[in-house]
Parts: C-alpha cells; sequence; structure tokens
C-alpha cells in the first residue's frame, strides 16, 4: 500500500528532477507531494506535515537555504528533517546547507541507491526519537511516581538519617549496613553471591566551573534518575546509593558470575552515557566504574568499598573501557594518586615545570616560524616526566590552572629572552595551550595581559591553543572571552580539530586564526589518496574561512608531500624535530632545516 512508510514533499524546479524521484520514492512504498518552487514548499509542509523534505538549492524566487531556514523557524515545521539535493559540491556550500539546519546532503547527479539510503536513515531516525520521547515521559512519570511514594513512606529525620538530600537517593552509611548485612548473611549461606560497582563522574569539576552548581545539580539528579530507573527494571540491584559529591554505588545480589556484572556495568555505562539535556545545555557525562566481587575473605564493608574505590581510580585511567575489576596490587595505585597529588602541590611551590619547543614550519619555505610550548615535570627524584603521566591528573583535580598560569608566564619570559638574544625575528610566534578550566577563570585576561607586560614581548607573538571540548558548554561567556583576547591582538588557535567535532557548529562565529589538524588524521596519510580522510575538508574548510592550517604528527617525507599537495601551510613532528628545551632553540634557529631534519633528540 503506497505511503505505509510516510510522506515525502520533493521541492525541486525541474520536472524531470521531479518525476525521477516521485518514481523512485512512489515504487518503495512512500506517499509523494511534488513542489517546484519555495513558498508552495513550505505552504505543503504546513498542511501536509511530511515525514521528511528532499529539497533543491538552486530555484528561483528563493533557493533551498532559505527555505530550510523559514521551515527551521515555525514550530509546526521545524522538526521534519531536510535533505539537500544539489549540484552545488564545495565544502562552502555544504557548510552553508548544515547552518541553515539541514539533516543530510546529497550531491547530484545522485545514486538512487544512495538516495533511497539516506531517506531510509532519516526516517527511521525520526521515528526512533519519537519513540525515544515517548520512553522518557513513560520512565520520567515513574520515578516521579516511586519518589512520591518515597516521600509519603518515610518521615523527615528517617529521610534525613538515611538519604542523600539532592538525589534522594540511598546515602553511603545506609548502603554500608545493607551491604554488611549481605556480607554476613554469605558468610553463613554459600548461596549468597554478591558485588559492589563504584561510580564516578569523569570532569564533574569542569561541568561546576562552566556551566555553573546548579546545572552540576541537575546533573547529579539526572544520574539518580537513570540509576533507579535501571534498579526498577533489573531485580539484582539490591540497592543503588548516591555517596557524595560525583560518586555513586549500586549493590548487586544474587548474580551468577562475573560475567553477568561485567554485562550490568556495560547496560550502566550506556545509560548514562546518553546526553542530558539541562537548562537548554546537552551534557555528556563518562563514567568510570570500579568492581568489586563478594569475596568472602572481606571482614568489613568499609574495606570492600575501599576496593571498589581504587578500581574506579585505576578505571579512570583506561582510555576505552571505563569499567575495571579490583585487584590486590591496586593499592600501589592509589599510594601513587597521593602521591602524585602531594608531588603537584610541592611542584608548583618549588616551580619544577619546565618548558621544550618543538617548531612549527612553513611547509613550502620549509622555515621555522613558531614553537609550541610543551611542559615537562623535572621530577628531583624520578627525573623528567611527560605531560601525559601528570596533565589529565591537574585536569581532574583542578591544579591545571595554577600549572597553566606557570607555563604562559614561562613561554613568555623564554620569548623575552630569545628576543634579547636576537634570535628570533619578527615573524616567529609561540604557541600555549590553554586548557577550558583555565579559560573560564575570571582572571584569565588580566593574567595574560601582566604576562604580556612584565615580558616586554609583543602580543602577536602569542598564540593560545584552545581544545575543541573548551568551546563547548557556555557559549556566549566563552565567546566573550575569546573576543575580548583577540582584541588583545593576541592570536588564537583550534588544537586537535577534527576529534571532537564540538566546533564545527558555529566556527565561523570564532575569532580563531588558525587550525591545528589532529595527530591521528595525519598519521594515517600515505600515498594512498583514500588515506586522507578529512584532512582535505578541514584544510578547505579553514582556507574558506581565511584560517592557517597547522598540521601536527608529520612523521615521514610522504605525510609532508601529500599535505603540501593539498595546501596545508605549516606542520609540526618528529620529521623535522621533537620537541627541544628553551636554551636549544637558538640553535635550531640559526641552522637550516635540512641540517637536522629528522633528528630524534
Amino acid at each position: 500500500m503506497n505511503g505505509q512508510l510516510g510522506c515525502i514533499l520533493i521541492v525541486d524546479d525541474a520536472p524531470t528532477n521531479l518525476f525521477v524521484l516521485s518514481k523512485l520514492l512512489t515504487s518503495a512504498g512512500y506517499e509523494v507531494i511534488q513542489s517546484s518552487g519555495g513558498l508552495e514548499a513550505i505552504a505543503l509542509a504546513q498542511s501536509h506535515q511530511p515525514t521528511l523534505i528532499l529539497l533543491d538549492i538552486m530555484m528561483p524566487n528563493m533557493d533551498g537555504y532559505e527555505v530550510c531556514r523559514r521551515l527551521r523557524s515555525m514550530p509546526e515545521t521545524a522538526h521534519i528533517p531536510v535533505i539537500f539535493l544539489s549540484a552545488l559540491d564545495a565544502p562552502f556550500d555544504k557548510i552553508q546547507a548544515f547552518h541553515s539546519g539541514a539533516a543530510d546532503y546529497v550531491t547530484k547527479p545522485f545514486q538512487t541507491e544512495e538516495v533511497m539510503a539516506r531517506v531510509h536513515l532519516q526516517i527511521e531516525l525520526r521515528l526512533a526519537r519519537k519513540r525515544q520521547e515517548q520512553i522518557n515521559v513513560e520512565l520520567e512519570k515513574r520515578v516521579d511516581e516511586r519518589t512520591q511514594l518515597l516521600e509519603l513512606a518515610h518521615s523527615q529525620m528517617v529521610d534525613l538519617a538515611q538519604s542523600d538530600r539532592l538525589t534522594r537517593l540511598p546515602n553511603r552509611p545506609s548502603f554500608l549496613r545493607r551491604l554488611g548485612k549481605v556480607m554476613a548473611q554469605s558468610q553463613t549461606d554459600p548461596r549468597v553471591s554478591f558485588a559492589v560497582l563504584f561510580l564516578d563522574c569523569d570532569r564533574f569539576k569542569r561541568i561546576n566551573d562552566s556551566l555553573g552548581y546548579r546545572i552540576g545539580d541537575q546533573l547529579l539528579k539526572g544520574i539518580a534518575r537513570r540509576l533507579s530507573t535501571f534498579e526498577q527494571k533489573h531485580a539484582e540491584v539490591d540497592m543503588v546509593a548516591r555517596f557524595g559529591g560525583d560518586e555513586f554505588g549500586i549493590l548487586l545480589l544474587d548474580i551468577a558470575d562475573k560475567t553477568d556484572v561485567v554485562d550490568f556495568t556495560e547496560k550502566v555505562s550506556r545509560i548514562l552515557s546518553r546526553p542530558f539535556l539541562l537548562a537548554g545545555h546537552h551534557i555528556f557525562s563518562t563514567i568510570s566504574i570500579g568492581m568489586v566481587w563478594g569475596d568472602r575473605s572481606y571482614v568489613s564493608a568499609e574495606h570492600l568499598l575501599r576496593d571498589a574505590d581504587v578500581a574506579m581510580y585505576q578505571a579512570k585511567a583506561r582510555m576505552h573501557r571505563k569499567y575495571c575489576w579490583f585487584e590486590p596490587g591496586m593499592h600501589h595505585l592509589a599510594v601513587k594518586l597521593l602521591n602524585l597529588e602531594t608531588g603537584m602541590r610541592l611542584a608548583l611551590q618549588r616551580r619544577e615545570f619546565e618548558l621544550h619547543y618543538q617548531p612549527i614550519i612553513d611547509l613550502e619555505r620549509m622555515k621555522i616560524v613558531g614553537f609550541e610550548a610543551l611542559v615537562r615535570w623535572q621530577h628531583p627524584v624520578e627525573g623528567l616526566i611527560l605531560p601525559n603521566e601528570f596533565i589529565p591528573f591537574a585536569e581532574e583535580t583542578g591544579f591545571i590552572v595554577e600549572l597553566g598560569a606557570q607555563i604562559l608566564e614561562m613561554a613568555c619570559t623564554h620569548v623575552a629572552d630569545w628576543e634579547r638574544a636576537g634570535v628570533v625575528d619578527d615573524e616567529l610566534t609561540i604557541s600555549v595551550n590553554i586548557a577550558p578550566e583555565q579559560l573560564l577563570q575570571p582572571s584569565i585576561l588580566n593574567h595574560v595581559q601582566h604576562c604580556l607586560d612584565s615580558t616586554g614581548i609583543c602580543a602577536q607573538r602569542l598564540r593560545l591553543e584552545l581544545t575543541e571540548r573548551s568551546l563547548i558548554g557556555d557559549h556566549e561567556l566563552v565567546d566573550d572571552i575569546l573576543q575580548a583576547l583577540k582584541q588583545q591582538n593576541i592570536r588564537l588557535s583550534i588544537d586537535d580539530f577534527g576529534t571532537g567535532y564540538s566546533a564545527l557548529g558555529y566556527l565561523h562565529q570564532l575569532p580563531v586564526d588558525c587550525l591545528k589538524v589532529d595527530r591521528l588524521f595525519v598519521k594515517s596519510i600515505t600515498d594512498d589518496p583514500g588515506s586522507l580522510g578529512i584532512v582535505p575538508l578541514i584544510i578547505s574548510m579553514a582556507k574558506t574561512m581565511n584560517m592557517e592550517v597547522v598540521a601536527e604528527g608529520i612523521e615521514n617525507i610522504t605525510q609532508l608531500d601529500q599535505l603540501r599537495k593539498l595546501g596545508c601551510q605549516y606542520g609540526q613532528g618528529y620529521l623535522f624535530h621533537k620537541a627541544v628545551a628553551a636554551d636549544r632553540v637558538a640553535d635550531l634557529l640559526s641552522a637550516p632545516i635540512s641540517s637536522w631534519l629528522g633528528e630524534s633528540d
């Protein structure tokens, strides 16, 4: 029966395209409405409420971009997905299409298989969203009903004593009491099997710092609601509790083996990885989970929970699977983390951190035009420690703010030293990484200006590198800070561009001078054109927006040649040189690149 799969509005001023697409979609079971102009298409969309719109761009009187924008501005049509069908193939045209509100883009002449696949995908996504909205409404209703029953069943004093006031979940003492009872039962009944999951939100402090504590509290409530719903659906979940801060616990009872625990853990991770919509912000929260099997050798609930906590911190160090079983050797890690915290406090006081500089090369002239400042920790006992061993911990604990301030001061001081020594020309710049937590500090603008004034270097020397995740969250606040930095004549770069795509939607609004192509994309480049991935798109997009491009991680001549062919202006990587101490910068600048190309030290 025609139309059973949905209704599709085709908008195109070419009768041939209308005929071909209508025949194709009708034969596939879709109902089809046709329009050859923008105003008529808008009226048909309002009256017929199609499931999907296929929209041409180049039309008389009103182009497809304007049609799409108007559809998005009207509540009755804003939800209808639009797929552009156009002969325009430039990256700028595609970017403009997505800015207009398009869900997808197909280039003419099109392949029928591609059109049908993209149509089917968009319709499936719309149906899935409707189903998810219905499920969310039902789940929220069930959570609200359960909360009301709990409030009626318990007095205020019992609630304060046994429950967390923010989330209404049982608190840590309640969890420990229940865990103690289960452990006692397991000692006398070997059939009792149990496990404990210790959950902690990753980078929760960054959410509080960037969006405020009210949003942070709402996120904790959202996590609690999802965990409570999980508890209701799984009889094996004996208790869900909030321990305080961003820490939660789950007690699993009557489970078969460790495989079942892992299955539960993965389900919890998936539930909490879905975005939270809080006060207009889509918040993504990843969770690290420590797991402990109910070993009867434990005599104290506190000790078992302590080991789950230790396993959780081990999970935080993992790149992919964010959960981990406790192992006895992990106590060493807990001591190491404690020592690391103490060591970092002392290192900041004693200024044990130093900067090494990796040259940034003009790929056409093969000339050094800048350096990226990379921090190292000169530990008094362990020697030189690389940043991947302490930067994640510094970000998690908040030490990154003070460390970032010291890095900026050192970089400006070194540039001033090089200027006095007459080893740098006017063209050379210094790139300094700015962490998201540092960017949102109220004093950031004053601190940057103080570093420039106290060292006497020109603002144009300084290039601040921001990661894409620095730009998510409070866009208005971030924009104000970036605009203020730009007014100080400071250059701005987006580091590791393409790994998160979070800034793509409003990149054109940012006062950014440069995009840095992440080393992961450069690493895969070979002689095969198919190995280039999204690198050509990034370079083309940057040029369209009058931005410079720096490719990171160039390690061989093949990568260099391919990047040159794509028109990439600048690059850095081990093919040229690793980062060197500040006192070796003059040596690099005084020697031709050919004399040290590919040096490993």
